[in-house]
C-alpha cells in the first residue's frame, strides 16, 4: 500500500508539474494572455517611459473591458530597463523567460532598444517598439538584413532629419547650421548624420560639429566655440535633460538664434530645466501634437486626461498606439502563437492610430507623417505637419 501511495503521489506531482510547464508556456492561464511592457521607467529619459507605459496600460485596461482579445484578458507584465542598454537585455530576457509573455512592447530611445531586439530575435518573440527611431532598431547592421520578430510605430531617423533640414532650410531660411551630436546616443549619432545629409543636399552649409554626453552638466566650453563661428541656427538631436541645459546655457551666452532638435526633446521636464524665455525660437520634429483635432485624438487625449490627470504628450500616444497595433495582430492571428504573431504584424496596412493612419514598410517601420512643433512661452504649439 505504501509503496503504491507513492506511485501515485508521484503521478499527480507529476501531473501538476506538467500543468504549470504548459501554463507557463501559453503566454499565461486559460483566460489571460500575458504581454511585455518594457520601459524607460528610470533614469534619464524616463518621463519617456513612464508616458509611453502610461499610454499601453491604458491600452490593454479599454481592449479588456471591451471584451478583451480572442475572449481573453490581457495581463500586462511591467518591466523597467532603466534608461540603459544593459538592463533593457535583462528586462526583455525576464519577462520572455520567467514570465513567459507571447510577445513584448516598449522602448522609447534607440540604444535601449537595439539591445533588447537581439533578446527578441533569438527567442522568436514578437516586439513592438515605441518611439525608437534609429534604423538600427528593425535593419541588422553587419547584414543589413530585416530583423524578422522587431517592428515599430514610428517614423525613423532618415524622414525626421530630412523633415528637420527642410524646416531650416525652407521655413526658417537658414544657411549656414552649427551641430551638437551626444556621441553617447545611437539616436543623437544617426539623427545628426541624416540631417547633415539633407541640409547639405537642399544647399545648406554645417558650420561645425560638437559633442558632448548624456549626463554633461557644462555646455558652454562648446557653446562658445560654436558661438564664435556665428550660425544662423544650431541643431541640437539630443535628449531633453542635456538639451534643457544646453538651450539654457546658449541664451545665457546670447546665443539668440534658433535651435532645432528631434523627438527627444518631448518631455514636460524641458520647459522646467531650460526655462520658458530660453525655449523662445525653439523647434523640433515630433509624431504627434496633442493640437491634433480628429476624433480619435480627442477621444484619447480625454480618456488620458481622465485616467492619469495630465495631457498626454507623443510618447504617451505612441505607447498606446504601439499596444493597440500589437493586439491588432493577435487578433489577425487568431493566435498567440509568436511566428503567427509575428506574421499579422508584417501585414499589418492602414491601422488607424492616434497619430494616425500607420502602415508597416518591408523593413518593419510605420509609414507616417511628422509634425512640427514650436515652444511659445515654454507650451508647445503645433506649426506644420509633413507627410512622407
Amino acid at each position: 500500500m505504501r509503496r503504491q501511495y507513492r506511485k501515485m503521489a508521484a503521478a499527480v506531482a507529476a501531473i501538476f508539474l506538467f500543468a504549470a510547464l504548459v501554463a507557463g508556456c501559453g503566454g499565461g492561464t486559460s483566460n489571460e494572455i500575458k504581454i511585455g511592457v518594457v520601459y524607460e521607467l528610470t533614469g534619464g529619459t524616463a518621463t519617456f517611459g513612464q508616458a509611453a507605459s502610461n499610454g499601453a496600460k491604458l491600452a490593454f485596461k479599454e481592449i479588456n473591458a471591451n471584451g478583451g482579445v480572442l475572449g481573453k484578458q490581457i495581463k500586462a507584465v511591467m518591466a523597467d530597463n532603466k534608461g540603459e542598454p544593459a538592463e533593457s537585455t535583462n528586462a526583455i530576457t525576464k519577462v520572455i523567460t520567467q514570465d513567459k509573455v507571447v510577445a513584448v512592447t516598449g522602448f522609447t530611445t534607440s540604444s535601449n532598444a537595439i539591445a533588447a531586439s537581439t533578446v527578441a530575435e533569438a527567442s522568436k518573440i514578437p516586439l513592438v517598439g515605441a518611439a525608437p527611431t534609429n534604423p538600427k532598431v528593425t535593419v541588422d547592421e553587419k547584414t543589413g538584413k530585416v530583423k524578422d520578430y522587431t517592428f515599430r510605430v514610428c517614423f525613423i531617423d532618415p524622414f525626421q532629419g530630412t523633415v528637420g533640414a527642410n524646416f531650416a532650410l525652407n521655413t526658417l531660411k537658414v544657411k549656414k547650421v552649427a551641430v551638437l551630436v551626444d556621441s553617447s546616443s545611437d539616436y543623437s549619432k544617426g539623427l545628426s548624420q541624416f540631417f547633415k545629409e539633407a541640409f547639405v543636399k537642399g544647399g545648406g552649409t554645417i558650420l561645425g560639429e560638437e559633442a558632448y554626453q548624456q549626463k554633461d552638466q557644462d555646455f558652454k566650453p562648446i557653446l562658445t566655440k560654436v558661438k564664435a563661428g556665428n550660425p544662423e541656427m544650431i541643431y541640437v538631436p539630443g535628449y531633453y535633460e542635456e538639451v534643457g541645459k544646453i538651450i539654457k546655457q546658449a541664451r545665457e551666452l546670447g546665443i539668440t538664434v534658433p535651435v532645432v532638435g528631434g523627438d527627444g526633446w518631448d518631455s514636460p521636464k524641458l520647459p522646467d530645466i531650460a526655462s520658458a524665455a530660453a525655449l523662445n525660437g525653439a523647434y523640433f520634429t515630433n509624431h504627434y501634437s496633442v493640437e491634433d483635432t480628429s476624433p480619435k485624438s480627442k477621444a484619447f487625449v480625454e480618456a488620458y486626461k481622465k485616467e492619469y490627470g495630465q495631457v498626454p504628450d507623443a510618447m504617451a500616444v505612441l505607447g498606446y498606439d504601439a499596444a493597440c497595433v500589437l493586439v491588432d495582430a493577435i487578433k489577425r492571428a487568431n493566435s498567440t502563437e509568436p511566428a503567427k504573431i509575428r506574421e499579422a504584424l508584417a501585414a499589418t496596412k492602414g491601422f488607424e492610430g492616434v497619430t494616425g493612419k500607420l502602415t508597416l514598410n518591408e523593413s518593419h517601420d510605420a509609414v507616417k507623417g511628422a509634425v512640427i512643433i514650436e515652444f511659445k512661452d515654454g507650451k508647445q504649439v503645433y506649426k506644420a505637419t509633413v507627410n512622407p
